[in-house]
């Protein structure tokens, strides 16, 4: 969890949010979700039967064996989260703001293997400190993926 560093990016994506893109995981794949908040991606994903490791562990330190991350990282950290992503270049879904698409780093990071996941509804958040509020971010959010099926395509969904 990283409420030491910063209590505003303790958001955990919704169970609707993570069910609408289980098509584009894979039930045979072990899910990696490192960033570890309270807890409930874990319990989300194992109801939704995905085999998942997700542990209160430092992502910038620790790899376990996976297949894929599946992931809403803090987007403070946004840059640093995606440095590790390309460093350890194995498939991935990450939640993030929509406008991450024109940021130059980040093309230059992915643009190769790059997938867009775009929800047709915004989906909600729930907060670390009052996970019965419901939060609509102002601005999209988009699932980004890479080394997935969805590379080089934007799925609407």
């Amino acid at each position: 969890m990283f409420v030491s560093r910063t209590k505003s990016d303790n958001y955990e994506t919704s169970r609707e949010g993570w069910a609408q893109i289980c098509n584009y995981i894979g039930k045979d794949k072990v899910v990696w979700a490192p960033f570890f908040c309270s807890g409930k991606q874990g319990q989300i994903f194992t109801e939704l039967g995905f085999n998942i490791i997700h542990q209160d562990k430092d992502f910038f330190s620790y790899e376990p064996e996976y297949d894929i991350i599946v992931c809403n990282p803090p987007f403070s950290i946004m840059k640093d989260v995606c440095k590790r992503l390309k460093e350890l270049d194995k498939p991935f879904i990450i939640v993030a703001r929509s406008n991450l698409i024109l940021c130059s780093w980040f093309n230059n990071l992915f643009k190769e293997h790059l997938g867009v996941i775009i929800p047709n509804k915004r989906p909600h958040f729930n907060h670390v400190e009052t996970p019965d509020k419901k939060y609509y971010p102002p601005f999209g959010t988009f699932y980004f993926c890479y080394k997935t099926d969805t590379a080089g395509r934007m799925v609407y969904i």
